[in-house]
């Protein structure tokens, strides 16, 4: 009786570790396959980022090539102006020469189809295509600019705070961006550039003249002068950009003053164009309707 006991326990324990291990195999079977799914997705992906790049690359390259046996050159203002657009590195300006270039010939082919006029079509179509990439610099550098100039008030404020708690300024100023960052992510860029420079070894004063010669705005000149002058003559920074700050939020609310009066010879054009012809029609209307109905009975 004992033996068969243990020969049934055995049996017991062979069936149970057979049973758990058919378990267990095709879980971990299951769970390599999946990592393995995971991985081919990966490599996968990074294969296609990778035929993007290559891909890009080689139509950059083509285009610097054409532009440079035609003579399209990049000159030291058009760098400015994408740098005050905030588009660094050489991609940029070669998708501008790509369009610049490929632009002209897609709308000179789509207005060949036009049937009447088709060279009056082809002319202003290539001509607009031309000039389309240095409207769409324009506006990226005007755009950037105005909202580095809505930021800097606030920026300044932040600065007095960092400054009055025993920040430096230029740790100060990394904080400043570091707040920033999500608000206004122009100034926030524009302070890291700042602090790269000084980390190569370019004095403050300098960098944030570079500064000022990328954005052209007259608050971030007067701010640099005002550094200038602190660091020229000693005064403490801390009363120096307090008081700027206080001239900042002046000029801020002098310039919503000055659109809030503009408002009013702006509401003249919508209102001498759509409300005063709809008053009178509502008001005429009804009066002209009448004096139609009463000439029309007298003549009879």
């Amino acid at each position: 009786m004992i033996f068969l006991f243990y020969f049934a326990l055995a049996g017991a324990l062979f069936c149970g570790s057979f049973f758990l291990v058919s378990l267990v195999i095709p879980a971990a079977s299951s769970s390599t396959r999946r990592v393995l799914e995971v991985t081919a997705s990966a490599q996968s992906a990074e294969q296609r980022v990778n035929r993007t790049r290559r891909l890009q690359e080689s139509l950059l390259r083509i285009v610097r090539q054409t532009r440079a046996k035609i003579g399209l050159a990049e000159g030291d203002r058009l760098r400015q102006r994408f740098v005050s657009a905030g588009l660094r590195g050489n991609g940029p300006m070669e998708i501008y020469f790509a369009a610049q270039m490929l632009g002209p010939v897609a709308a000179i082919v789509a207005a060949s189809f036009i049937p009447s006029n088709t060279f009056l079509w082809v002319a202003g179509l290539a001509t607009v295509a031309y000039l389309a990439p240095d409207f769409w610099l324009d506006h990226a550098v005007k755009g950037r600019r105005e909202r580095i100039r809505r930021s800097v008030p606030d920026a300044i404020d932040l600065l007095v705070i960092c400054v009055d708690a025993g920040l430096g300024l230029d740790q100060a100023m990394l904080r400043v961006g570091t707040e920033l960052s999500i608000s206004h992510p122009e100034i926030n860029e524009e302070f890291l550039q700042i602090n790269r420079e000084q980390r190569a070894g370019k004095p403050r004063m300098e960098a944030w003249q570079s500064m000022a010669d990328r954005t052209l705005l007259p608050d971030i000149a007067s701010f640099t002068s005002m550094l200038a002058q602190t660091e020229k003559f000693g005064t403490p920074i801390a009363r120096a950009l307090s008081t700027f700050a206080d001239g900042m939020r002046t000029q801020r609310r002098q310039r919503a003053e000055e659109m809030a009066a503009k408002t009013t010879v702006k509401m003249i054009f919508p209102l001498v164009l759509f409300i005063f012809p709809s008053m009178f029609i509502v008001l005429l209307a009804p009066a002209v309707l009448s004096i139609g109905r009463g000439l029309t009975g007298l003549t009879n």
